[in-house]
């Protein structure tokens, strides 16, 4: 049995379509650009790798370093501890936070630990987390989108707890109470789908219109921009196939994309051998994208398994070209080749 995640089977065929049967010749596979390594993962994974190069094992991360089963098994193999909390590091010993951020009170965990501490929390989410202080210092309420119990969240939300009231999704709105409607402002986890966010910022401006909007858009362009791939690619699709991890939320959002944006069925995979030949049947064009969080390596064995059933015709669908680079932590900076 396959342990991808069918999240929806999509729109079911007509019977007219059904009945026209696909000839190998036909069949191709488009290939979401840009997919894949953001710039904070990339800097996360590279931090750890670097820390293990410096220090040796073990090493200790505070949870996922990204949310990659492959990535964390990877680096799990070398020698990396994943812990839950500081409190099961032992005292003195190196750790490193991951790239979705941890609140102040982890930061203080560390230190009466005595700890040695590298933050590889993403720059991008780092800018949340000091809008956050910066509004809750201005006395706002601060409404936080995102999901509940996500590692982002928890984090940015502990920056100011007592201004920071989350809302999770559109049918979140009507719980939301503040203490004045002319000091309100939205944030967002930034692996959010821009779709959904805008519904749920439009449905709160409708209860508080005076809302204020982030001085920047705390959606990160690597998430946005794989959205904006898959839905150019979605309505060509029969399938879509996006390469990630369950507990990636971006991952998630890719494939609730393509089925919003017409693809007739999306499916979730850590790996090429979760893939089920039987989504092929009556598929002619099937789309290949990867979250955030996904090596290129397991795209590529997701493409060998593709060609050996026939979709050996690979066309590149690029909506944007990504360039940016974030720096190591400065602990490790000089350790940089």
């Amino acid at each position: 049995m396959s342990s991808a995640i069918p999240l929806n089977v999509g729109i079911v065929r007509s019977a007219a379509g059904a009945a026209d049967a696909p000839r190998t010749d036909d069949k191709r596979v488009l290939l979401a650009e840009p997919r894949g390594y953001c710039a904070g993962v990339d800097r996360a994974v590279v931090t750890v790798e670097k820390a293990l190069e410096k220090h040796g094992a073990p090493i200790y991360v505070r949870k996922e370093i990204v949310h990659n089963r492959h990535v964390v098994e990877t680096l799990r193999d070398r020698g990396v501890i994943f812990v839950d909390e500081t409190d099961e590091v032992p005292e003195g010993a190196l750790v490193v936070f991951s790239a979705h951020g941890v609140s102040p009170a982890v930061h203080e965990s560390a230190a009466e630990r005595n700890l040695h501490t590298i933050d590889a929390t993403c720059p991008l989410v780092t800018k949340v987390h000091q809008e956050a202080k910066r509004f809750a210092r201005d006395d706002f309420d601060i409404l936080l989108i995102g999901h509940e119990g996500h590692e982002e969240v928890e984090g940015t939300a502990g920056e100011a707890p007592d201004h920071v009231q989350l809302v999770d999704g559109p049918e979140s709105v009507d719980r939301v109470t503040v203490r004045d409607e002319n000091k309100v402002i939205w944030l967002s986890q930034t692996t959010l789908s821009v779709d959904e966010t805008m519904e749920t910022v439009h449905k709160l401006r409708a209860r508080f219109p005076n809302l204020q909007d982030p001085p920047s858009d705390d959606i990160c362009y690597a998430t946005s921009n794989r959205q904006t791939a898959v839905k150019a690619m979605a309505p060509e699709c029969d399938l879509v196939i996006v390469v990630g991890s369950r507990n990636s939320s971006n991952s998630v959002r890719l494939v609730e994309v393509a089925l919003t944006a017409g693809a007739r069925a999306s499916y979730l995979v850590d790996y090429a051998r979760e893939v089920d030949p039987a989504w092929f049947e009556g598929v002619r064009t099937i789309g290949v994208t990867s979250g955030a969080s996904v090596p290129e390596i397991l795209v590529e064995g997701v493409l060998d398994m593709l060609a050996e059933h026939g979709f050996g015709e690979v066309t590149p669908v690029t909506t944007a070209n990504e360039t940016l680079v974030f720096s190591l932590p400065r602990e490790l900076r000089t350790a940089r080749q």
